[in-house]
């Protein structure tokens, strides 16, 4: 993390960035350092992914103040106005949120040229505890995993799968995934977006041979339905087509589930219609197991988002599995994998 090591520490990640590059480039690098202030960036990018200069605050445990200062250099420094701020609302401009995406990015490969240096330097080691949903343990991060630990055979991984929410810091958590359709709520946890997920609407071919394959929303209702989430209650889908049109569908499911697995095995065996993530029916449409059904609607926009506790409070080898999750993930749960 930039903030609480100052310049030094800023100078040296340039440092050992441009070991291999021209002493000229160098020259560059250290003029660049020497000119700017770092923690400008670190605290805006936090302003911004906190929504506000208070909760920022609070979250650095830092003066309100100090935020504001920094901020403010910045805007005085690039001639622009980067937020909108009165004592009741907040607004990142269109030019801020601009240029927020470019000192994410820079902050990001600050923080792996630290990484690599310690990389470096010594064997990573020790115990990463990490926590998830039984979907993603079991669709989207099992192999990455495994092939995390045959990188680095000194670390250890506890893994905590669990459908219902955790605590991180009570609990001891260093990682969490959390899956989403709508905002996380704001914390002092750091938050990093790992991938964006569709669902879909799948069923066997014998099922739609037996009752009909569905030609448009309102046919849904004439289909059976297997539901995620395992408490018994009426369900309905929310689908959207690529022009942002919307249809709710209620459906009286035969099965609910917490599990993911068990829901995909009930589609093959012909038992309903079943929403998931299109990539973990991914080996079922290539042998023909599943079909997809309204190929031209989804079913959701889901997030995946890793969450910390905090940028201070991380272990290397925490850190390590968090950058190697934000690389891989998104392959991982794509449809057409690389």
């Amino acid at each position: 993390m930039i903030e609480n090591r100052q310049l030094t520490n800023s100078a040296f990640y340039i440092w050992n960035i441009a070991a291999n590059i021209t002493p000229s480039l160098w020259l560059k690098c250290f003029w660049w350092i020497f000119m700017h202030d770092l923690n400008d960036y670190f605290y805006f990018v936090t302003v911004v992914e906190k929504q506000g200069f208070s909760k920022a605050a609070r979250a650095l445990d830092i003066p309100k103040s100090r935020l504001s200062r920094h901020v403010q250099n910045l805007e005085d420094r690039l001639g622009v106005r980067l937020i909108q701020r009165t004592s009741r609302q907040f607004h990142v401009t269109e030019t801020g949120q601009l240029f927020y995406k470019h000192a994410r990015s820079m902050i990001d490969e600050m923080e792996k040229a630290e990484a690599s240096i310690h990389s470096t330097k010594a064997t990573l080691s020790g115990r990463v505890t990490l926590s998830c949903s039984v979907g993603v343990a079991q669709f989207a991060i099992k192999q990455l995993v495994l092939n995390f630990l045959a990188q680095h055979p000194q670390i250890e991984i506890a893994q905590q799968v669990s459908n219902h929410p955790v605590d991180l810091i009570a609990q001891g958590i260093d990682l969490a995934i959390r899956g989403h359709n709508s905002p996380l709520p704001d914390s002092s946890l750091i938050q990093r977006r790992l991938a964006t997920v569709q669902w879909h609407l799948f069923a066997s071919a014998t099922y739609l041979e037996t009752h009909g394959i569905p030609q448009t929303p309102n046919d849904l209702t004439n289909h059976r339905g297997l539901k995620m989430g395992w408490q018994p209650s009426a369900g309905q889908w929310t689908l959207e087509n690529n022009e942002g049109i919307k249809k709710r569908v209620p459906y009286s499911p035969q099965l609910c589930s917490d599990d993911m697995s068990t829901l995909k095995a009930a589609a093959v065996m012909s038992l309903g219609i079943v929403s998931l993530p299109a990539y973990t029916c991914r080996d079922e449409i290539n042998h023909g197991t599943l079909q997809r059904v309204l190929p031209e609607w989804i079913t959701a926009n889901a997030e995946l988002t890793i969450v910390m506790p905090s940028r201070m409070g991380v272990t290397p080898q925490a850190r390590a599995l968090a950058d190697f999750l934000l690389q891989e993930v998104q392959n991982a749960v794509s449809v057409n994998p690389i």
